[in-house]
Protein backbone atom coordinates (compact mmCIF):
# COMPACT_ATOMS: atom_id res chain seq x y z
CA UNK A 1 0.00 0.00 0.00
CA UNK A 2 2.80 2.44 0.89
CA UNK A 3 4.67 1.66 -2.29
CA UNK A 4 1.55 2.36 -4.35
CA UNK A 5 1.09 5.73 -2.65
CA UNK A 6 4.75 6.59 -3.17
CA UNK A 7 4.48 5.70 -6.82
CA UNK A 8 1.40 7.88 -7.21
CA UNK A 9 3.11 10.85 -5.54
CA UNK A 10 6.14 10.41 -7.73
CA UNK A 11 4.01 10.36 -10.87
CA UNK A 12 2.17 13.53 -9.86
CA UNK A 13 5.44 15.28 -9.10
CA UNK A 14 6.81 14.32 -12.47
CA UNK A 15 3.68 15.58 -14.19
CA UNK A 16 4.02 18.88 -12.37
CA UNK A 17 7.66 19.17 -13.40
CA UNK A 18 6.78 18.29 -16.99
CA UNK A 19 3.98 20.89 -17.01
CA UNK A 20 6.32 23.53 -15.66
CA UNK A 21 8.94 22.61 -18.28
CA UNK A 22 6.37 22.76 -21.05
CA UNK A 23 5.18 26.16 -19.80
CA UNK A 24 8.75 27.43 -19.66
CA UNK A 25 9.45 26.17 -23.15
CA UNK A 26 6.24 27.75 -24.45
CA UNK A 27 7.11 31.07 -22.79
CA UNK A 28 10.64 30.93 -24.19
CA UNK A 29 9.36 30.13 -27.68
CA UNK A 30 6.85 32.99 -27.50
CA UNK A 31 9.58 35.35 -26.30
CA UNK A 32 11.89 34.35 -29.15
CA UNK A 33 9.08 34.73 -31.67
CA UNK A 34 8.14 38.16 -30.31
CA UNK A 35 11.73 39.35 -30.44
CA UNK A 36 12.18 38.02 -33.96
CA UNK A 37 8.96 39.68 -35.07
CA UNK A 38 9.99 42.95 -33.40
CA UNK A 39 13.41 42.79 -35.06
CA UNK A 40 11.87 42.18 -38.48
CA UNK A 41 9.41 45.03 -37.94
CA UNK A 42 12.23 47.35 -36.88
CA UNK A 43 14.32 46.41 -39.94
CA UNK A 44 11.31 46.92 -42.21
CA UNK A 45 10.64 50.38 -40.78
CA UNK A 46 14.32 51.29 -41.02
CA UNK A 47 14.48 50.24 -44.66
CA UNK A 48 11.20 52.05 -45.33
CA UNK A 49 12.62 55.26 -43.85
CA UNK A 50 15.79 55.02 -45.95
CA UNK A 51 13.87 54.20 -49.12
CA UNK A 52 11.40 56.98 -48.36
CA UNK A 53 14.26 59.46 -48.02
CA UNK A 54 15.54 58.42 -51.45
CA UNK A 55 12.08 58.55 -53.02
CA UNK A 56 11.38 62.00 -51.57
CA UNK A 57 14.07 63.64 -53.72
CA UNK A 58 12.42 65.89 -56.30
CA UNK A 59 13.42 65.35 -59.94
CA UNK A 60 15.90 67.81 -61.42
CA UNK A 61 15.09 70.22 -64.22
CA UNK A 62 15.81 68.80 -67.68
CA UNK A 63 16.74 70.62 -70.93
CA UNK A 64 13.52 70.85 -72.89
CA UNK A 65 14.77 71.52 -76.40
CA UNK A 66 17.55 68.92 -76.24
CA UNK A 67 15.07 66.39 -74.85
CA UNK A 68 12.68 66.98 -77.77
CA UNK A 69 15.45 66.74 -80.34
CA UNK A 70 16.72 63.49 -78.85
CA UNK A 71 13.20 62.04 -78.91
CA UNK A 72 12.73 63.06 -82.55
CA UNK A 73 16.00 61.39 -83.54
CA UNK A 74 15.16 58.28 -81.55
CA UNK A 75 11.75 57.94 -83.19
CA UNK A 76 12.97 59.18 -86.61
CA UNK A 77 10.39 61.96 -86.59
CA UNK A 78 10.41 65.45 -87.99
CA UNK A 79 10.66 68.46 -85.67
CA UNK A 80 7.55 70.47 -86.54
CA UNK A 81 5.76 73.26 -84.71
CA UNK A 82 4.07 71.74 -81.69
CA UNK A 83 6.41 68.76 -81.40
CA UNK A 84 8.42 70.24 -78.54
CA UNK A 85 5.31 71.15 -76.56
CA UNK A 86 3.79 67.68 -76.87
CA UNK A 87 7.10 65.93 -76.12
CA UNK A 88 7.62 68.09 -73.04
CA UNK A 89 4.11 67.36 -71.82
CA UNK A 90 4.83 63.65 -72.25
CA UNK A 91 8.14 63.94 -70.40
CA UNK A 92 6.64 65.90 -67.51
CA UNK A 93 3.76 63.47 -67.08
CA UNK A 94 6.10 60.51 -67.57
CA UNK A 95 8.27 61.78 -64.72
CA UNK A 96 5.36 61.11 -62.37
CA UNK A 97 5.47 57.44 -63.34
CA UNK A 98 9.20 56.81 -63.76
CA UNK A 99 10.93 58.91 -61.09
CA UNK A 100 12.50 57.05 -58.11
CA UNK A 101 9.67 55.23 -56.37
CA UNK A 102 7.30 55.79 -59.28
CA UNK A 103 3.91 57.33 -58.64
CA UNK A 104 3.24 57.19 -54.89
CA UNK A 105 0.08 59.27 -54.36
CA UNK A 106 -2.01 56.09 -54.42
CA UNK A 107 0.35 53.91 -52.34
CA UNK A 108 -1.26 51.91 -49.53
CA UNK A 109 1.90 50.76 -47.75
CA UNK A 110 5.02 52.43 -46.32
CA UNK A 111 7.06 54.31 -47.27
CA UNK A 112 4.79 55.81 -49.91
CA UNK A 113 1.92 55.95 -47.43
CA UNK A 114 3.86 58.42 -45.27
CA UNK A 115 5.25 60.65 -48.03
CA UNK A 116 2.60 63.35 -48.14
CA UNK A 117 5.11 65.97 -49.36
CA UNK A 118 5.92 64.02 -52.50
CA UNK A 119 2.23 63.27 -53.02
CA UNK A 120 1.55 67.02 -52.93
CA UNK A 121 4.40 67.62 -55.39
CA UNK A 122 2.93 65.03 -57.76
CA UNK A 123 -0.49 66.64 -57.53
CA UNK A 124 1.02 70.04 -58.38
CA UNK A 125 2.65 68.59 -61.49
CA UNK A 126 -0.58 66.84 -62.43
CA UNK A 127 -2.54 70.10 -62.24
CA UNK A 128 -0.34 71.68 -64.92
CA UNK A 129 -0.46 68.51 -67.05
CA UNK A 130 -4.24 68.58 -66.93
CA UNK A 131 -4.42 72.26 -67.87
CA UNK A 132 -2.14 71.93 -70.89
CA UNK A 133 -3.78 68.72 -72.12
CA UNK A 134 -7.10 70.58 -72.03
CA UNK A 135 -5.58 73.53 -73.88
CA UNK A 136 -4.22 71.18 -76.53
CA UNK A 137 -7.64 69.65 -77.02
CA UNK A 138 -9.75 72.82 -77.15
CA UNK A 139 -7.33 75.47 -78.49
CA UNK A 140 -3.92 74.50 -79.83
CA UNK A 141 -5.12 71.68 -82.12
CA UNK A 142 -8.21 73.50 -83.46
CA UNK A 143 -8.37 76.24 -86.07
CA UNK A 144 -11.56 77.76 -84.66
CA UNK A 145 -14.37 77.07 -82.22
CA UNK A 146 -16.49 75.26 -84.84
CA UNK A 147 -13.70 72.89 -85.92
CA UNK A 148 -13.54 69.22 -84.97
CA UNK A 149 -11.34 68.28 -82.02
CA UNK A 150 -8.53 65.79 -82.42
CA UNK A 151 -9.59 62.24 -81.53
CA UNK A 152 -6.39 61.31 -79.67
CA UNK A 153 -6.34 64.53 -77.66
CA UNK A 154 -9.99 63.95 -76.77
CA UNK A 155 -8.89 60.63 -75.25
CA UNK A 156 -5.79 62.03 -73.51
CA UNK A 157 -7.49 64.78 -71.48
CA UNK A 158 -9.93 62.57 -69.51
CA UNK A 159 -7.13 60.08 -68.81
CA UNK A 160 -5.09 62.74 -67.03
CA UNK A 161 -8.19 63.90 -65.15
CA UNK A 162 -8.70 60.45 -63.66
CA UNK A 163 -8.68 60.07 -59.85
CA UNK A 164 -5.08 60.65 -58.76
CA UNK A 165 -5.39 58.30 -55.75
CA UNK A 166 -6.94 55.25 -57.38
CA UNK A 167 -4.95 52.20 -56.35
CA UNK A 168 -6.42 49.48 -58.54
CA UNK A 169 -9.16 48.66 -61.08
CA UNK A 170 -7.93 50.79 -62.74
CA UNK A 171 -4.90 52.36 -61.15
CA UNK A 172 -3.94 55.99 -61.64
CA UNK A 173 -0.67 54.95 -63.27
CA UNK A 174 -2.40 52.92 -65.98
CA UNK A 175 -4.77 55.78 -66.81
CA UNK A 176 -1.96 58.33 -66.98
CA UNK A 177 0.05 55.99 -69.20
CA UNK A 178 -2.91 55.72 -71.55
CA UNK A 179 -2.99 59.52 -71.68
CA UNK A 180 0.70 59.56 -72.63
CA UNK A 181 0.07 56.94 -75.30
CA UNK A 182 -2.70 59.09 -76.79
CA UNK A 183 -0.32 62.06 -76.88
CA UNK A 184 2.25 59.87 -78.65
CA UNK A 185 -0.26 58.92 -81.36
CA UNK A 186 -1.16 62.58 -81.89
CA UNK A 187 2.52 63.50 -81.99
CA UNK A 188 3.27 60.79 -84.56
CA UNK A 189 0.54 62.09 -86.85
CA UNK A 190 1.65 65.68 -86.28
CA UNK A 191 5.24 64.99 -87.31
CA UNK A 192 4.34 62.83 -90.29
CA UNK A 193 5.00 64.48 -93.69
CA UNK A 194 1.38 64.07 -94.77
CA UNK A 195 0.11 65.33 -91.35
CA UNK A 196 -2.85 62.86 -91.33
CA UNK A 197 -5.25 65.38 -89.83
CA UNK A 198 -3.11 66.31 -86.79
CA UNK A 199 -2.64 70.07 -86.50
CA UNK A 200 -1.07 72.54 -84.08
CA UNK A 201 -1.87 76.24 -84.32
CA UNK A 202 0.67 78.57 -82.71
CA UNK A 203 -1.47 81.68 -82.45
CA UNK A 204 -1.49 84.48 -79.91
CA UNK A 205 -5.13 83.91 -78.92
CA UNK A 206 -4.56 80.20 -78.27
CA UNK A 207 -1.56 80.93 -76.10
CA UNK A 208 -3.42 83.69 -74.28
CA UNK A 209 -6.25 81.33 -73.35
CA UNK A 210 -3.86 78.84 -71.76
CA UNK A 211 -1.98 81.61 -69.96
CA UNK A 212 -5.29 82.66 -68.43
CA UNK A 213 -5.47 79.27 -66.70
CA UNK A 214 -1.82 79.63 -65.66
CA UNK A 215 -2.49 83.03 -64.08
CA UNK A 216 -5.45 81.63 -62.17
CA UNK A 217 -3.39 78.74 -60.80
CA UNK A 218 -0.49 80.95 -59.76
CA UNK A 219 -2.77 83.51 -58.15
CA UNK A 220 -4.46 80.83 -56.06
CA UNK A 221 -1.10 79.35 -55.02
CA UNK A 222 0.17 82.76 -53.98
CA UNK A 223 -2.82 83.31 -51.71
CA UNK A 224 -2.62 79.86 -50.16
CA UNK A 225 1.10 80.22 -49.50
CA UNK A 226 0.63 83.65 -47.93
CA UNK A 227 -2.01 82.21 -45.61
CA UNK A 228 0.73 80.31 -43.75
CA UNK A 229 0.97 83.27 -41.35
CA UNK A 230 -2.71 84.16 -41.44
CA UNK A 231 -4.19 87.10 -43.29
CA UNK A 232 -7.38 89.13 -43.16
CA UNK A 233 -9.80 88.42 -45.99
CA UNK A 234 -12.67 90.70 -46.92
CA UNK A 235 -15.90 89.01 -47.96
CA UNK A 236 -17.79 90.49 -50.88
CA UNK A 237 -21.12 90.02 -49.09
CA UNK A 238 -22.33 93.31 -47.63
CA UNK A 239 -23.64 93.44 -44.10
CA UNK A 240 -26.48 95.80 -45.04
CA UNK A 241 -28.67 95.21 -48.05
CA UNK A 242 -29.68 98.86 -48.44
CA UNK A 243 -26.93 101.49 -48.34
CA UNK A 244 -27.90 105.09 -47.67
CA UNK A 245 -26.33 107.84 -49.77
CA UNK A 246 -22.89 108.66 -48.45
CA UNK A 247 -22.78 105.54 -46.28
CA UNK A 248 -19.65 103.39 -46.48
CA UNK A 249 -20.51 99.74 -47.15
CA UNK A 250 -19.49 97.38 -44.36
CA UNK A 251 -17.67 94.22 -45.37
CA UNK A 252 -17.22 91.09 -43.30
CA UNK A 253 -13.64 90.27 -42.29
CA UNK A 254 -12.21 86.90 -41.48
CA UNK A 255 -8.72 85.62 -40.79
CA UNK A 256 -7.66 82.93 -43.26
CA UNK A 257 -4.79 80.72 -42.08
CA UNK A 258 -3.47 77.46 -43.43
CA UNK A 259 -3.68 74.63 -40.87
CA UNK A 260 -0.27 73.81 -39.45
CA UNK A 261 -0.28 70.25 -40.79
CA UNK A 262 -1.14 71.48 -44.31
CA UNK A 263 1.61 74.10 -44.66
CA UNK A 264 4.18 71.69 -46.11
CA UNK A 265 1.57 70.18 -48.45
CA UNK A 266 0.76 73.57 -49.97
CA UNK A 267 4.47 74.37 -50.23
CA UNK A 268 5.31 71.19 -52.14
CA UNK A 269 2.26 71.48 -54.36
CA UNK A 270 3.52 74.92 -55.35
CA UNK A 271 6.97 73.49 -56.08
CA UNK A 272 5.40 70.79 -58.24
CA UNK A 273 3.38 73.27 -60.26
CA UNK A 274 6.38 75.57 -60.68
CA UNK A 275 8.57 72.64 -61.77
CA UNK A 276 6.11 71.49 -64.42
CA UNK A 277 5.24 74.99 -65.62
CA UNK A 278 8.87 76.01 -66.09
CA UNK A 279 9.35 73.11 -68.55
CA UNK A 280 6.09 73.76 -70.37
CA UNK A 281 6.92 77.44 -70.84
CA UNK A 282 10.32 76.57 -72.27
CA UNK A 283 8.53 74.37 -74.81
CA UNK A 284 6.08 77.19 -75.57
CA UNK A 285 9.04 79.50 -76.14
CA UNK A 286 10.21 77.13 -78.90
CA UNK A 287 6.91 76.46 -80.67
CA UNK A 288 5.55 80.01 -80.32
CA UNK A 289 8.86 81.74 -81.09
CA UNK A 290 7.48 83.70 -84.06
CA UNK A 291 4.40 84.87 -82.16
CA UNK A 292 6.44 85.95 -79.15
CA UNK A 293 8.95 87.77 -81.32
CA UNK A 294 6.23 89.72 -83.15
CA UNK A 295 4.67 90.75 -79.84
CA UNK A 296 8.06 91.54 -78.23
CA UNK A 297 7.08 89.05 -75.52
CA UNK A 298 10.08 86.70 -75.49
CA UNK A 299 11.66 88.53 -72.56
CA UNK A 300 8.43 88.23 -70.57
CA UNK A 301 8.37 84.46 -71.04
CA UNK A 302 11.96 84.15 -69.94
CA UNK A 303 11.25 86.28 -66.89
CA UNK A 304 8.44 83.91 -65.87
CA UNK A 305 10.72 80.91 -66.35
CA UNK A 306 13.45 82.54 -64.29
CA UNK A 307 11.11 83.12 -61.34
CA UNK A 308 9.74 79.58 -61.51
CA UNK A 309 13.15 77.98 -61.70
CA UNK A 310 14.37 80.09 -58.78
CA UNK A 311 11.64 78.49 -56.67
CA UNK A 312 13.28 75.10 -57.25
CA UNK A 313 16.36 75.85 -55.13
CA UNK A 314 17.22 73.15 -52.61
CA UNK A 315 15.45 73.27 -49.25
CA UNK A 316 18.24 72.87 -46.71
CA UNK A 317 15.95 72.68 -43.72
CA UNK A 318 14.67 69.19 -42.78
CA UNK A 319 11.16 70.64 -42.66
CA UNK A 320 9.19 73.58 -44.04
CA UNK A 321 9.67 76.37 -41.51
CA UNK A 322 6.73 78.56 -40.62
CA UNK A 323 8.14 81.61 -38.86
CA UNK A 324 6.19 84.84 -38.65
CA UNK A 325 6.48 87.38 -41.43
CA UNK A 326 9.17 89.51 -39.76
CA UNK A 327 10.22 87.10 -37.03
CA UNK A 328 13.50 85.38 -36.21
CA UNK A 329 12.73 82.14 -38.02
CA UNK A 330 12.37 81.80 -41.78
CA UNK A 331 9.02 81.26 -43.45
CA UNK A 332 9.57 79.16 -46.54
CA UNK A 333 5.97 79.53 -47.67
CA UNK A 334 6.32 83.31 -47.88
CA UNK A 335 9.54 82.97 -49.87
CA UNK A 336 7.79 80.63 -52.29
CA UNK A 337 4.81 83.00 -52.46
CA UNK A 338 7.19 85.79 -53.51
CA UNK A 339 8.47 83.79 -56.49
CA UNK A 340 4.98 82.67 -57.48
CA UNK A 341 3.57 86.21 -57.21
CA UNK A 342 6.32 87.66 -59.38
CA UNK A 343 5.78 84.93 -61.96
CA UNK A 344 2.05 85.61 -61.89
CA UNK A 345 2.63 89.34 -62.44
CA UNK A 346 4.84 88.51 -65.43
CA UNK A 347 2.12 86.23 -66.84
CA UNK A 348 -0.40 89.07 -66.60
CA UNK A 349 2.00 91.40 -68.45
CA UNK A 350 2.58 88.72 -71.09
CA UNK A 351 -1.16 88.32 -71.65
CA UNK A 352 -1.48 92.06 -72.19
CA UNK A 353 1.28 91.97 -74.81
CA UNK A 354 -0.37 89.06 -76.61
CA UNK A 355 -3.79 90.74 -76.63
CA UNK A 356 -2.42 93.87 -78.28
CA UNK A 357 -2.66 94.09 -82.05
Amino acid sequence: MLDWKNRTGTTEARERVDARGAGARSYFSGLVFSRALGTLLFLYLLVAVLVGWYWSREPDLFPVQQNAQAAAQRESRQMVIGYTTVETLKSVSGTLLHKPGGYISNDRFPPGLWMDNMSSWEYGVLVQVRDLSRALRKDFARSQSQSTEDADLAKAEPRFNFDNKSWILPSSESEFQEGINSLSRYQARLSAPEQKGALFYSRADNLNNWLGDVATRLGSLSQRLSASVGRVKLNSTLKTEVIAPGQVPQLDEEVVETPWLQIDNVFYEARGQAWALSHLLRAIEVDFADVLAKKNATVSVRQIIRELEASQESLWSPMVLNGSGFGVWANHSLVMANYISRANAAVIDLRQLLSQG
